[in-house]
């Protein structure tokens, strides 16, 4: 804070918004308005105000609050248009002697930027409005923000071009409603009544972009109050840049005659025809030199026209050949298409007279048959006939289909095994990977300064106060902790209890499917001997079986091909991978239903 005397209202708010919350910040910053707007000021204790106002770096938290979502603060849009008027007010009359090229260069423009960009969201919010009173709000809002920025600008000349330079000026500018259409043109003529050479100091493309909105906006509407404003800006225009009558002439070719027939006699004939005459001078006095240009332009445009004649005829040869090729190769194509329409009409009809050979003989064939063949035994030799047709043509069909389908899985099929075999190798390496991985170095914490020594002890002093523990004796903590041990005895007996009878289910399952298989497996009672009855009696049997097939598969998986092993280079030589011994496992509980 700045060591001179200040107004003690500033001061006071200062202090107030350092020790309040973020969402009440736009609500106290209302209050300069009334500091701001006191009748007992006069212009020194003014300029003072402010200055200890932006000191106190009031005017930073208005432009802050400004850049926020309008939406949430207090007062939604209104607050928003009183901290725009208030931002204005603050920054004109104030000079900055500490660091002005912050305040000029960087302040400033940002205050520009987001008091065009407040007034393109209330623009936006006043069109999409349905309702009257909604509407009239929005458009009062928008009226506070476009005068703020007339007054800051106003105060601050350097503005008008950074205003006139910013997108969103002409975004503002390009719009289709009448009010908020006359508002920015009244904006606009503000900044050409400040700073009558502005249009001189901005780029081209700005200066088409706004002269052609003006000239649009004459022949798009008839609204006379939009014909009146846009027509009054262009006057201005014409009497303060004299070098952009030129531009009129010669880019609105057809803006005479629009003002002269649309625009006579709507209520501004004197602002029209002040133009016109502008107009007009300005293309006598440039008539003569029009007249050689259109000349020497039709010399240029003989020129031209001469050379691509000659050109074109040096180049005809060529095309014609090209033409005649391009002929030639159609009529081939035509030929051949010909051709094997005639070819494939042939063989249709060849096809057509072998299916008629073939059908006749097989007529002739089952006349001959029916002949030899008993009367009796005809229905039955028919319909045996029917049977094996019936049979082939049903063969034929399912290998067809059989073949398709085999053909379209194949790829697909081969994909996803190529997949499982990549994603198997690549998980394994990773997992060979993070066991190797060693542990990372201890690294010692950096130590903190005195300062943040004392600020750290201080906070953790703030919060016990803030946050006392509950105080506890050394009984009841020795009886917690008596409850805790015994609570974890019990879980740990439960979980042991629980883990041998899960075991034994296990095992006892493992009986059961044994026995089942066996009793599957065995002949029947008439069949059976002494020896299948000690398979039955003896438990030993059933562990045997199961060594026996668990060898088999290790036997099995050693013998696999190389392509079945690719990612088994990241395990180790004894270890046999669960899935493949499982597979082979499963025969001896569930091999009645395979």
């Amino acid at each position: 804070f700045p060591m001179a005397a200040a107004d003690p209202q500033v001061l006071a708010l200062a202090a107030q918004i350092t020790e309040s919350r973020e969402q009440d910040i736009p609500l106290l910053l209302l209050k300069l308005k009334g500091i701001l707007s006191s009748p007992f000021l006069g212009c020194e204790e003014s300029n003072k105000i402010k200055q200890d106002i932006y000191d106190y770096g009031l005017t930073q938290y208005c432009l802050l609050v400004l850049k926020q979502d309008h939406s949430q603060l207090h007062g939604a849009w209104a607050t928003a248009a009183q901290l725009a008027e208030i931002l204005s007010h603050c920054c004109v009359g104030l000079e900055v002697k500490e660091d002005p090229e912050e305040f000029y260069k960087k302040f400033l423009p940002s205050a520009i930027d987001s008091l065009l960009v407040l007034g393109k969201r209330l623009q936006a919010r006043f069109i999409r409005a349905i309702k009257e009173k909604e509407k009239q709000d929005f458009l009062h809002w928008f009226q506070i923000v476009t005068d703020a920025i007339c007054w800051l600008f106003g105060g601050h000349i350097q503005l008008a071009a950074c205003v006139l330079q910013n997108d969103r000026f002409l975004q503002l500018l390009i719009t289709d409603d009448v009010e908020t259409a006359i508002i920015m043109m009244s904006v606009l003529h503000n900044i050409l009544r400040i700073n009558s050479s502005v249009l001189l100091q901005v780029e081209e493309e700005t200066l088409h972009s706004v002269l052609d909105e003006l000239v649009y906006k004459l022949s798009s509407t008839t609204n006379p109050a939009v014909g009146s404003a846009a027509t009054k800006l262009l006057l201005l225009v014409a009497k303060f840049c004299k070098q952009l009558v030129q531009l009129f002439t010669a880019r609105y070719k057809g803006l005479k005659g629009l003002l002269s027939k649309q625009w006579t006699g709507k209520g501004f004939d004197r602002e029209v025809n002040q133009l016109l005459d502008l107009l007009y001078l300005e293309q006598s006095s440039g008539k003569g030199g029009m007249q050689k240009q259109h000349q020497a332009a039709s010399i240029i445009q003989a020129a031209w026209r001469g050379f691509q004649t000659r050109k074109r005829l040096k180049k005809l040869p060529q095309a014609v050949i090209t033409l005649q090729r391009s002929f030639r190769a159609k009529r081939e194509q035509e030929l051949q298409h010909l051709t094997k329409q005639k070819e494939d009409e042939a063989l249709k009809l060849q096809m057509q007279l072998q299916r008629q050979r073939a059908m006749r003989l097989f007529h002739e064939r089952q006349l001959a048959l029916l002949e030899v063949v008993h009367a009796s035994r005809v229905n039955k030799y028919m319909q045996e006939m029917e049977e094996k047709s019936a049979l082939t043509i049903q063969r034929f069909w399912r290998g067809y289909r059989a073949r398709r389908i085999f053909h379209q899985q194949k790829q697909s099929l081969k994909e996803y095994k190529a997949a499982v075999i990549i994603q198997r190798a690549a998980c394994k390496f990773l997992e060979k990977r993070r066991r190797r991985r060693p542990l990372s170095p201890w690294k010692e914490p950096k130590g903190l300064s005195d300062e943040q020594r004392l600020a750290l002890q201080q906070k953790v002093d703030d919060y016990i106060k803030l946050h006392p523990a509950s105080q506890m004796s050394e009984e009841m903590s020795k009886e917690l902790h008596m409850q805790a041990q015994a609570k974890l005895a019990q879980f740990l007996l439960r979980s042991r209890l629980d883990q041998r009878a899960a075991q034994r289910r296990e095992a006892l399952l493992a009986q059961v499917n044994t026995d089942v298989e066996l009793l599957m497996n065995a002949p029947g009672l008439a069949e059976i001997t002494e020896k299948d009855l000690g398979a039955f009696m003896s438990r030993s049997i059933p562990v045997a079986t199961k060594a026996r097939q668990t060898h088999n598969t290790m036997l099995k998986y050693t013998r696999w091909p190389w392509w079945k092993k690719l990612g088994d280079e990241f395990i180790q030589d004894d270890v046999i991978p669960d899935d493949a011994i499982n597979t082979e496992l499963e025969t001896l509980f569930i091999q009645g239903r395979k």
